[in-house]
């Protein structure tokens, strides 16, 4: 990915609470000399390896888990918020427009998980981390016959992290004046994802790459 300087994070920490606050990201990896992309909840681990593991599944009747057998790098994308950006929020002129985003590129090679108690222990916790936010959270009952069934159906896997690459587009490029009406305009806005991004701009989630 490209990164200026002036939007590049480091921050291994900072990097893993993005990707677990933005954890349904894309599995990238090479087929027969093409992209092949996947869409999937990941779940992360941050003390196992340099850089942490991750770990998710999938269909078996998608393909892509073959490419993950045969040792392909991959490559899983993040993506948080992002929005055009209008010259009018700036307080210096002349400028342009952009657009602001975060992202963090994570890259690796897969091991297939063919222990059946690790499986079932990674599909409890998936439905463990996105059912906690409910008052009352569903559990899986891996016991179950029928649950059972559909864990046959399916490819579960562990990517052990070579690197990873965090870009924090937020106009780091321009005056401590300039982002704070930015994101002050954005706090403004009407939508979610508006606010969520001017809260990465002024520091709430997230933190300034470039410190004046």
């Amino acid at each position: 990915m490209y990164i200026p300087k002036d939007f590049r994070e480091e921050d291994r920490q900072v990097l893993h609470q993005f990707m677990r606050a933005f954890s349904f990201a894309t599995l990238v990896t090479c087929r027969a000399g093409a992209p092949f992309a996947t869409h999937l909840p990941f779940l992360l681990e941050s003390d196992h390896g340099t850089n942490g593991v991750l770990l998710a599944h999938m269909a078996r009747a998608n393909p892509q888990w073959r490419d993950l057998a045969a040792g392909e790098e991959a490559l899983v994308i993040f993506q948080g918020p992002h929005r055009y950006i209008t010259p009018s929020w700036y307080t210096e002129h002349p400028s342009v427009p952009t657009w602001n985003y975060a992202a963090v590129h994570a890259y690796g090679r897969a091991r297939i998980l063919h222990d059946r108690g690790r499986v079932l222990a990674l599909l409890e916790r998936l439905v463990a981390t996105n059912e906690a936010p409910f008052a009352e959270p569903w559990t899986l009952d891996t016991s179950d016959k029928w649950t059972a069934g559909l864990i046959t159906g399916i490819v579960a896997f562990e990517i052990e992290l070579t690197r990873i690459e965090g870009k924090f587009k937020l106009n780091q490029n321009r005056s401590r004046a300039d982002r704070d009406s930015v994101a002050a305009a954005l706090m403004s806005g009407g939508s979610e994802a508006d606010r969520q991004l001017g809260e990465f701009m002024a520091g709430v989630r997230g933190r300034t790459v470039v410190e004046e």
